[in-house]
């Protein structure tokens, strides 16, 4: 059994999470409607992921005998700017997400909670991995810049990832 304190900070991360999905389905809806195909089905696997994350949070408060408390959702952007910038922003939103999850390590730390470190520990590692592969997507558009048949190339590889946990440019 977890903490009040620790399940009140989670159930503030469960719907961080959730709001996480909710931003990667308007950039989908964003690169679509921009005609970049590619980066909006990668932005719906994107969301489905967050989803994901969501869900291991949601089952871990109540495994834990603890309440889940859902609240509303904050709209998210409806424009991002080039493709350059809807990673870029992208990318500032998962760093973010990993100061609050260290956040939330410390604390599971501090209170001495090992369970709910180790889940942590799970979505700490996720981020490198997050930061890492739009670290790449963001090289790879810097490099062709404005290039049309460039990003062209870029927006089809992109198409190429198949599920939530498949890499970055494939």
């Amino acid at each position: 059994m977890i903490t009040k304190k620790m399940a009140k900070a989670l159930n503030v991360q469960l719907n961080h999470e959730f709001y996480s999905a909710y931003l990667y389905l308007s950039m989908s809806a964003y690169c679509s409607k921009k005609d970049f195909n590619g980066a909006a089905s990668w932005f719906l696997l994107q969301y489905q992921e967050e989803l994901a994350h969501a869900t291991r949070i949601y089952n871990y408060i109540i495994e834990q005998g603890a309440i889940v408390s859902l609240e509303q959702v904050n709209k998210p952007e409806k424009k991002f700017g080039s493709l350059l910038e809807t990673y870029q922003k992208s990318l500032s939103h998962e760093q973010t997400m990993t100061c609050m999850l260290n956040d939330l390590s410390n604390k599971a730390l501090n209170e001495k909670d090992h369970a709910t470190y180790n889940l942590l520990q799970w979505f700490v590692n996720e981020q490198v991995e997050e930061e890492a592969i739009l670290h790449e997507i963001i090289s790879k558009i810097k490099l062709v810049k404005n290039d049309g048949y460039g990003l062209l190339m870029i927006d089809n590889e992109l198409a190429k990832r198949t599920s939530a946990k498949s890499g970055a440019l494939a």
